[in-house]
């Protein structure tokens, strides 16, 4: 979560409440500076809140237990043996992040998964666990099935002569039993067999050509001279309406590639737990984010590298390991448990400070402190880069620009984001003090302060102990710390961006998958920072990783501000919820969206679809009170709006009962479910509400897992109707609603259809989401395949 848990929050809050009304006066309208130094003085005399977020960091260890990774590896041998092969390797990986370093078990955690990629297929990661099995000192006694194992990697690979030297490696030792010799035997087979093919057709295969209009074709991309990332077909203005923005100096056109940009900070949100195992355990046996995706690059993990040091933070490669070390996770190993009850902005604001370097952070608050103007007065934060007078004068003439003149996607441009701090509520801006300035006391307290402050590197994999007092007074640099980091917790209430990740819903191996928008990393970005809200947007935001890129989703005019949706959009909630939701980033939205709405008094688009419908005729309900009527005056019918919305809530809750027998494999039932769910729907639901198309996406999926194709994508193609309606022909939620159409289509044999619908999704989805995508690649793929299908095939379908 972003903010502290809730048992801080509430402590906090009291603590508020019990301050006498002058200090809390004094406190809400200190600077930052002064914030800190009154937080610094609270917490001195407060020892029982600092005692109270010890015991609250025991709810979330990250200390490695020997007994854990034993309790996870035989958990992890069950599931192999069950054959649930991705369920083993996850169990492994967690056995192994809770090995203590140097441990020889933590090299039978690795050589039983790569058995389980043996399984899976994933021969090279195999390969890489093998290598580390062997690095960790893996007994000899075993040795021989596990170099049987990579002799068979090494076969699927097509590696014949290095398959070949580890036989002989095997033919050499001598205690092998009956079992591993009849294995070997059959392995030699296979290899003498697959010397003879290599030598019969020793002719490499021809490469396949790129396929389809989009695969293979470069993307033209010219980098802006005056803002980095950004492409030359944007410029940086002001006014002071908007402030700093970026519009177009050139027509641009959808799918145009506008910014592309690294975070310049990233933090993984730890996320939902994903059960593996059914029934309680000892220990947490769910994979959630902080299992799923690497803790630096955020590449997908198959085979994590775990920390040396701490049992939370995993990587997808040693090298990710060893780069996270060295720029910050060397101060955060042993803080884990404070950083996971603090929240992700705090854990944000830390990392800033240590990857931006405390020279660059004491610098920038000593500016702020002493009265820089341009901090405080929005006019002479930003002007139009051709009216900066003096280049030269850096962060002086537009913020964030470098000595070049250059707006870079830099701390300097970090740290000029608007904190906003007059406009939080004072309650809130006392928990973020509070926060800082408890995680500063123990950065103190644990020994780290020197590593803060770039003096030195902490011993590799060293945990600094962990006091439970704190001592009384922080140093000046780390409060000079605590300020720029508490200025960073402000700012991402307006400047955070949620990095997401299409994430598949079930296990992912049927022929149609599934797959919504999961929130993975909370970043800063400060050039996608400048783009401002509208909730009907004119550009799509994708991320690979820890980069980001915003693309053009329509035509954008010469001179047209660039415009990015923060959440709220049109097509989703109606204008109180949009402007309720925005009201987190102090402005009012005036986009013309919300203009038309507030200005024309009539119910949204939004409220008309999504309504209630007369249980009689099948008429609109209408009414802003507890009792609704039917829109037909012939008709008459009246209801309570509690009732319905009652029986929408039993609705939801049938179709989610519906979900879980498909889960579990009874999908016949799931079917007579959803089919009721549907029939109970049309007596007071709009045919256009946007649940009725859930439902018909629902029994698609049922229908797709049955094999009954043309049922699928019969109940698909009304979906994907009601999506259109909602959210237009050419969105990304109607992109993803034809690339599960395509799938149905592909694999039902429907040829001729699938094309069409494979080219209608690959014009839509390329906007969003680029020619690269994983998407089109496999679109691209589908295309190819049946492209090569024999003519009197295609001419039938």
């Amino acid at each position: 979560m972003a903010l502290p848990v809730a048992e801080w929050q509430g402590r906090a809050a009291r603590l508020w409440a019990a301050l006498d009304p002058a200090l809390r006066q004094r406190l809400a309208a200190a600077s930052l500076h002064d914030a800190v130094r009154l937080g610094c003085d609270l917490l001195r005399t407060e020892e029982e809140e600092e005692a109270a977020l010890v015991q609250l960091c025991h709810q979330a260890p990250t200390d490695k237990k020997p007994e854990a990774a034993s309790w996870y590896r035989q958990q992890g041998n069950r599931e192999f043996k069950r054959g649930q092969y991705q369920a083993a390797l996850r169990l492994y990986s967690k056995a192994a992040s809770h090995e203590l370093p140097g441990s020889p078990e933590v090299s039978l955690c690795f050589a039983n998964r790569s058995a389980a990629l043996l399984h899976l297929g994933h021969f090279e990661v195999c390969l890489e666990d093998i290598a580390r099995a062997e690095s960790h000192g893996y007994p000899d006694r075993l040795m021989p099935k596990v170099l049987l194992r990579k002799a068979e990697c090494l076969l699927c690979l097509g590696r014949l002569q290095d398959a070949q030297d580890i036989l002989r490696v095997l033919e050499s030792k001598t205690a092998l039993d009956g079992g591993m010799t009849t294995h070997l035997t059959r392995l030699k087979k296979l290899s003498q067999l697959k010397v003879k093919l290599g030598e019969k057709e020793r002719g490499p295969e021809p490469a396949r050509e790129a396929r389809g209009g989009i695969q293979g074709e470069p993307e033209v991309w010219e980098e802006n001279n005056s803002i980095s990332g950004a492409s030359s077909s944007l410029s940086l203005s002001f006014d002071a309406e908007r402030g700093c923005h970026l519009v177009a100096s050139q027509d641009i056109v959808p799918g145009q590639s506008l910014v592309k940009e690294e975070a310049f900070v990233s933090v993984l949100c730890p996320g939902e737990s994903l059960p593996l195992l059914d029934g309680d355990t000892a220990w947490d046996t769910g994979a959630t984010n902080a299992d799923l995706y690497c803790h630096r690059c955020l590449r997908q993990l198959l085979a994590s590298v775990p920390c040396q040091g701490c049992s939370y933070a995993k990587y997808c490669s040693q090298d990710c390991a060893d780069m996270a070390w060295q720029q910050y996770h060397s101060t955060e190993c042993s803080l884990g448990a404070l950083l996971l009850t603090l929240g992700v902005f705090c854990h944000v604001a830390l990392r800033t400070v240590l990857l931006a370097g405390f020279a660059e952070v004491s610098r920038l608050v000593a500016w702020s402190c002493h009265g820089d103007k341009s901090l405080q007065n929005p006019e002479a934060r930003c002007k139009p880069l051709s009216e900066v007078p003096d280049a030269g004068a850096g962060s002086r003439g537009v913020p964030g620009c470098g000595s070049n003149g250059r707006y870079q996607s830099s701390y300097q441009a970090l740290f000029h984001l608007l904190p906003h701090t007059e406009q939080h509520s004072p309650e809130h801006k006392f928990l973020c003090t509070l926060s800082v300035v408890a995680l500063c006391k123990q950065l103190q307290a644990a020994g780290l302060e020197a590593a803060v402050l770039n003096q030195e590197l902490p011993q590799q994999w060293s945990r600094p102990k962990t006091c439970e007092k704190t001592s009384d007074e922080l140093s000046p640099e780390l409060k000079t710390v605590a300020e720029a980091m508490l200025r960073h917790v402000l700012q991402l209430q307006c400047n955070a961006q949620a990095i997401t990740v299409m994430q598949e819903l079930g296990p992912g191996d049927g022929a149609v998958v599934d797959k919504k928008p999961v929130r993975l990393a909370t970043a800063f970005f400060p050039v996608l920072s400048l783009l401002n809200h509208s909730c009907c947007p004119n550009t799509s935001v994708t991320f690979s990783g820890t980069a980001a890129t915003v693309r053009a989703s329509q035509p954008i005019s010469r001179g047209q501000e660039v415009l990015h949706c923060y959440g709220p959009h049109w097509c989703r909630m109606r204008v109180a919820e949009r402007q309720q939701l925005l009201s987190q980033y102090f402005f009012e939205c005036r986009c013309p969206a919300c203009l038309e709405e507030l200005e024309s008094g009539l119910k949204s688009v939004v409220s008309i679809r999504n309504s209630f419908c007369c249980p009689k005729c099948q008429a609109q309900m209408k009414g802003e009170e507890d009792t609704l009527c039917c829109s037909n005056e012939a008709c008459a019918t009246s209801a309570s709006r509690d009732h319905l919305s009652g029986r929408l809530q039993d609705l939801q809750q049938q179709i989610k009962k519906a979900l879980d027998l498909l889960r579990v494999g009874k999908a016949d039932q799931a079917i007579k479910m959803l089919l009721k769910c549907q029939m109970d729907a049309r007596t007071f639901l709009s045919p256009e509400h946007l649940l009725v198309g859930e439902m018909e996406d629902h029994l698609a999926q049922v229908y797709a897992t049955l094999g009954k194709w043309q049922e699928a994508a019969r109940h698909l193609k009304k979906s994907i109707e009601i999506v259109e309606v909602h959210h237009g022909p050419s969105s990304v939620e109607t992109g993803h609603e034809l690339f599960k159409l395509a799938q149905i289509l592909f694999n039902g044999f429907a040829v001729s259809e699938a094309l069409s619908t494979i080219q209608r999704a690959e014009g839509i989805l390329s906007v969003h989401f680029g020619p690269q995508s994983a998407q089109i690649q496999e679109l691209q793929e589908m295309k190819a395949c049946l492209s090569e299908l024999p003519r009197n095939i295609l001419q039938r379908t």
